[in-house]
Order: C-alpha cells, then structure tokens, then sequence
C-alpha cells in the first residue's frame, strides 16, 4: 500500500503559505486546505484497504454472524420471548452490529502502532500539516470503515424479526457511526500510549471480552449482580447497545425491551446517552492527540 498523496510543500520546505509578517523564526500554520487534503488522503487510504480486502472483510464479519443465528438460534428455543420482551435472536441483534464496528474500529490502533515500527509513520510525519490532523484522518477512516461494516450486518434486520422501515435504519446507522468513533478514538487513545503491538493486542484480550458481556449484548444488563452494574455504567461499549437498542424500541414498540443503562435506578434519556458517548470519544481523541504531538 502506498503512502497517501499528502499536501506538498514548496522548495524551502516549508507549507506555500505566504506566512504572516512577524512571524520569523516560528514555522507557518499548515492552510487549512492542507489539513483537509491530508484527512482526505488517510480517509482515502482506508477505503482502498477496505475496498481491496473483501475476503478479511468477510472474515471479521463472520464471527458476529455466527453468533446471531447460531447461538442465537440454540438459545432462542430455550429463553422465553416473555423474559426479554422480544425473541432472543432480536434482542441479540444490536450487541452483534455493536461487536461488527468495534473489530475494524479496534484494528486503527494496532495500525498505528505497526506504522510506527515501519517508518510509514515517520513518513507521514513530514508532512507540512499538524500531527493531530493525522490522528483525526485515521480516526475518521477507521470511523467510516467501522460503520461500512456494520452496515453490511444491518442488512440481516429483516432476518432477525425487525422491519427494512427507512427512518429504522437511519437511528441504527447514527448509532453505529456514534459508537464506531468513539471506540476507534478509545484505541487511537491507548495505541499513541504504547510502542509495541503485541502489548496492545495483550491488553485488548484482556478488556474486550468482558467490555461485551458488561454491554447487555448478551444478557440484560438487570440480570448482573450490583457491582457489575457500576461497570457496566462506565463501559462505552454498554450505552452504544442501549443507544442501538433503545432505536429499535423507537420505531417497533411492539419489540418492548428490557431496561439498559441505569444510573442509581434511573435510565438516563436516549440523547443523553449519546452525548455521553460523544463526549467520551470527543475527550479520547483530544487526549491522544495531545499525546501525539508531542516531538520524539
């Protein structure tokens, strides 16, 4: 793969902007028009990597698909409709669209992190725009990836009990893109704290399991003992499955829910919910690129 087209800079090697008079001895702000050509270009980057991997794109998406209609299915003749509010492999769907985005949202990080080792980074790092417009461009690619994927499962709605109802899949499509940037944000955030990938990969082992089953993916969340409620309330994971999941409930009433996120008893509203987890990936990506751009 080949490095981005970034913006160029002129023969001082400095970007080709006029510069402002006294401003001598400190380097020019890139244009802006640079900063949205190299977001563009890493955006662009990512989309060629999908585009060009269609087999690994089915692989990650096999694990997912598997577990909608194979556990699924087992568990659905042993749980009762009336325990859930709806058949086990509905109630299933939003926790499965969530594990879709955060695979490929995830890989950003280790991305990262095997940029660095390879120089590619260093690469990119000459180029005459700032460094958190480079962690914005990998952010809003993995974002865009994420969601693409995720999309792909939201085609297996209908499969599963809910209706291809437009505005349905507009809210689940807002919800996926909400939870897809603030995951890849989250590992941007850890990648720009670590030097080697088989760390990252370790600490992803370790967390990611059991970030899902704290999410109410699974199993309603009011099923868990207290202290794994206090968890579940800070797990980003949880609240993009109660935002997917609480959309549905929007535009199927008949599919009644249980209850998700609650806060002492109380279940915060749907918008807050997602301005949390705007808030969450907003504040990740600001602290990794302050991280970031700190010289080496």
């Amino acid at each position: 793969m080949t490095a981005p087209a970034l913006p160029a800079s002129d023969a001082s090697g400095t970007p080709d902007d006029p510069g402002a008079p006294g401003r001598a001895g400190r380097e020019p702000r890139p244009p802006v028009r640079h900063e949205l050509r190299a977001v563009h270009a890493l955006v662009h980057r990512d989309l060629l990597r999908l585009a060009s991997q269609p087999v690994h794109t089915a692989l990650m998406l096999i694990q997912p698909v598997l577990y909608l209609f194979v556990l699924g299915g087992g568990l659905a003749a042993l749980i009762p409709n009336s325990s859930l509010g709806v058949g086990y492999q509905t109630y299933l769907f939003p926790g499965m669209l969530m594990m879709t985005v955060q695979a490929p949202a995830i890989i950003v990080g280790i991305r990262l992190i095997t940029d660095r080792q390879s120089g590619y980074l260093r690469e990119l790092l000459m180029a005459p725009v700032s460094r958190p417009t480079l962690l914005l461009g990998s952010c809003a690619g993995g974002t865009i990836v994420s969601t693409v994927q995720g999309a792909v499962l939201l085609g297996l709605a209908g499969a599963v009990g809910l209706p291809y109802d437009p505005l349905l899949l507009v809210l689940l499509l807002a919800g996926m893109i909400l939870a897809s940037f603030t995951v890849t944000a989250l590992s941007l955030l850890l990648a720009v704290s670590l030097n080697r990938p088989e760390v990252f990969q370790m600490l992803l082992g370790l967390v990611m399991m059991p970030l899902l089953f704290l999410s109410g993916g699974f199993f309603p969340l009011e099923n868990l003992p207290g202290w794994a409620h206090a968890l579940a309330a800070v797990n980003p994971l949880a609240y993009g499955v109660d935002l997917l999941r609480r959309g549905i409930a929007l535009r199927v009433p008949d599919q009644a829910t249980t209850v998700g996120i609650e806060w002492s008893g109380w279940q915060p509203p749907l918008l807050l919910e997602g301005a949390l987890l705007l808030a969450a990936g907003v504040m990740a990506l600001l602290w990794a690129a302050r991280r970031f751009g700190r010289p080496e």
